[in-house]
């Protein structure tokens, strides 16, 4: 597989190129942003990078669509006083020194007690416990309420997990199964219900196609209002 690069105004669209025995170039954008062109045997660079120019707009439109479901927080340090975010509102945190480790929201302050409030590996594992627990209940709760407000439509869930994800808030697979970033649980209710129906409209339609947008906006219609705000809500 070739890597190579086209221009298209002010930007470049890196892709890899393979050739395959088919009749037709395809372009595909995965959710990672990474383009990939399969072309005929035989075809021409000239050919290829005509028609991939052609379908640079559609392809450019791809990647900011992936992109803004990249997590934009920045990373966290743990020290006395820094901002950490639950559902979308800014709390400080306050680290307490004592024997048994927990962590509590109260008013507008994490108080994480730690037996060490230097050892910042242990107080974001705490952290990262709390948010943990606290996202299995809520994510589940916010599923379980958009499946009985459209319980005529069959969506052929199988439940969900969390994990620590880089580029993207959420993700499914065949069997049903939908992973949502750990961070998530840090947007706003909105941008959660968003992405919960974003996931489940996939298990109807994989692709973004015509009847995938049609079902996600009879679900949330102000769904781009949500996918905007979290694009922004912790850049």
């Amino acid at each position: 597989m070739q890597q190579r690069q086209i221009k298209f105004g002010s930007k470049k669209v890196n892709y890899s190129l393979k050739f395959t025995d088919r009749k037709t170039l395809g372009i595909t954008v995965t959710p990672e942003s990474d383009v990939i062109v399969k072309a005929p045997l035989n075809s021409s660079f000239q050919i290829i990078t005509e028609k991939i120019e052609k379908r640079a707009p559609w392809i450019l439109k791809q990647i900011d669509y992936f992109n803004s479901f990249k997590p934009l927080t920045p990373p966290r340090k743990y020290f006395a006083g820094e901002t950490h975010y639950y559902l979308g509102k800014q709390y400080r945190l306050k680290l307490v020194a004592t024997k048994m480790k927990s962590v509590k929201l109260q008013g507008k302050y994490f108080y994480v007690y730690t037996p060490n409030i230097n050892n910042t590996n242990i107080i974001k594992k705490q952290m990262d416990e709390w948010y943990r627990e606290h996202a299995e209940f809520k994510f589940a709760v916010y599923i379980d309420s958009i499946l009985k407000q459209n319980d005529k439509i069959k969506f052929d869930f199988a439940g969900f997990y969390l994990r620590k994800m880089n580029k993207r808030w959420g993700s499914c697979n065949k069997n049903g199964t939908i992973s949502f970033n750990l961070d998530l649980i840090k947007a706003p209710k909105g941008c959660i219900d968003y992405v919960i129906i974003h996931e489940l409209c996939h298990l109807k339609y994989p692709n973004h196609s015509k009847k995938f947008y049609s079902l996600q906006k009879k679900l949330m219609p102000n769904w781009e209002i949500w996918k905007e705000r979290l694009e922004k809500y912790m850049a």
